[in-house]
């Protein structure tokens, strides 16, 4: 047995992260929140790059494609080609980092309207003490044993695939998890915030 055949397993651990950071230059993405799909109860600042659940509804005028139920908001940049971008979050309870096609439905309480419980989302629902990935209502438990506050997601539309790593204070990514599918829409960013819990968007 030669030496690559003892390091296979750990390359291909940290391949996945290896492809992601080549790509960081070329398709770093710096993305902005869109003011007119932002929940009341979500207060956008920093040029619409943080949002943050507050219990003051804010004094946002009426708009179709506001989320009047759900505490969502969508970025403003539609995503094409290959893409990255990084969030911080904090959280006393969790927060979703979605990619959504846009026609995602924005009013009403049925659950169908949360990023995580839709076919046209693909999720990475974030807490203090675990990561989960959803999809569809689908569920896919992502073991972490100290889950960092930052998280980089890298989307190539072509190839189908979205992923999403762990970002760590050293800048050191660490592979979550990778959705496969086909993309047949515009893709959009987003997040669902609970009480309390804010997200930024994060210069690279």
């Amino acid at each position: 047995m030669g030496p690559y055949c003892i390091w296979s397993p750990c390359l291909a651990k940290i391949l996945p992260c290896i492809k992601c950071s080549l790509h960081l230059c070329s398709d770093a993405r710096n993305l902005t929140l869109d003011p007119n799909t932002a929940h009341p109860n979500l207060c956008l600042s920093e040029r619409n790059r943080k949002a943050m659940h507050v219990r003051e509804k804010q004094p946002y005028p009426g708009h179709p494609e506001r989320f009047d139920w759900q505490p969502q908001v969508l970025c403003r940049e539609s995503l094409t080609g290959r893409c990255y971008w990084e969030v911080e979050w904090s959280t006393r309870m969790w927060v979703e980092i979605a990619v959504t096609y846009k026609g995602t439905r924005y009013k009403g309480a049925d659950n169908d309207f949360l990023f995580s419980r839709n076919a046209r989302s693909w999720v990475l629902k974030c807490s203090r003490y675990s990561y989960l990935a959803y999809h569809n209502n689908q569920m896919t438990n992502i073991p972490a044993s100290s889950p960092s506050n930052r998280v980089g997601v890298y989307l190539d539309v072509s190839a189908g695939t979205l992923s999403f790593y762990s970002v760590s204070d050293t800048h050191t990514l660490t592979h979550l998890h990778t959705f496969n599918t086909t993309f047949t829409e515009p893709l959009y960013a987003g997040f669902l915030l609970q009480s309390d819990c804010s997200v930024s968007l994060c210069e690279i």
